[in-house]
């Protein structure tokens, strides 16, 4: 499906630390009308990412934003979203992270399966918006081999979850030194 062909649908945008991702999916998210939400799951567990969070804010302050703190990503969260024009996630890669440790906190662990059906789930959830859906993420797995199990379980839960998310994307745009570079659809 071609990006600007109609108002809905799912846009992943992808890279690595610093690579521009976040900034480019807010602009990406402000170009288009209707009411804005901005889905933040990172918890503010230390002073640095208050910082961080305060940091994210004032930039879409006066931009017509409301944010949502929704570290789980939970079902009536996911039903707000829906009543809003344009929803952007940021991030997956934190969502990932708190769902692992939701899961160690609670004894349970997660693997890959778990993770890539809690990914499909999102993905349709979010394909039934009747408007548009920024995703941010990380791509964690171009670096070295981490060196510690939950660091590598990590990589690779996030691997399957940008997999899954990915296939059920219209567009995917990886970000590179802040340029976009369009793998899936069209960049609009």
């Amino acid at each position: 499906m071609v990006e600007g062909s109609r108002q809905s649908g799912i846009t992943l945008v992808t890279g690595g630390s610093r690579s521009g991702k976040s900034s480019y999916a807010l602009a990406l998210a402000s170009g288009r009308g209707g009411t804005r939400l901005f889905v933040a799951t990172c918890p503010p567990m230390d002073d640095e990412m208050k910082a961080r969070i305060a940091r994210h804010r004032e930039e879409r302050k006066g931009g017509g934003w409301d944010t949502l703190e929704s570290p789980l990503l939970s079902g009536a969260d996911l039903e707000i979203a829906s009543g809003y024009g344009v929803v952007l996630v940021d991030c997956l890669a934190l969502w990932v992270n708190n769902i692992m440790y939701e899961a160690e906190k609670g004894g349970t662990g997660l693997d890959e399966a778990g993770m890539a059906e809690m990914a499909g789930k999102l993905v349709s959830i979010l394909a039934a918006f009747p408007g548009r859906v920024v995703l941010v993420t990380n791509e964690v797995g171009m670096g070295i081999i981490p060196d510690n199990a939950a660091s590598r379980l990590f990589r690779d839960l996030l691997g399957r979850c940008n997999q899954v998310v990915a296939a059920g994307a219209d567009t995917v745009i990886f970000m590179s030194c802040g340029i976009p570079l369009v793998l899936k659809g069209e960049q609009s």
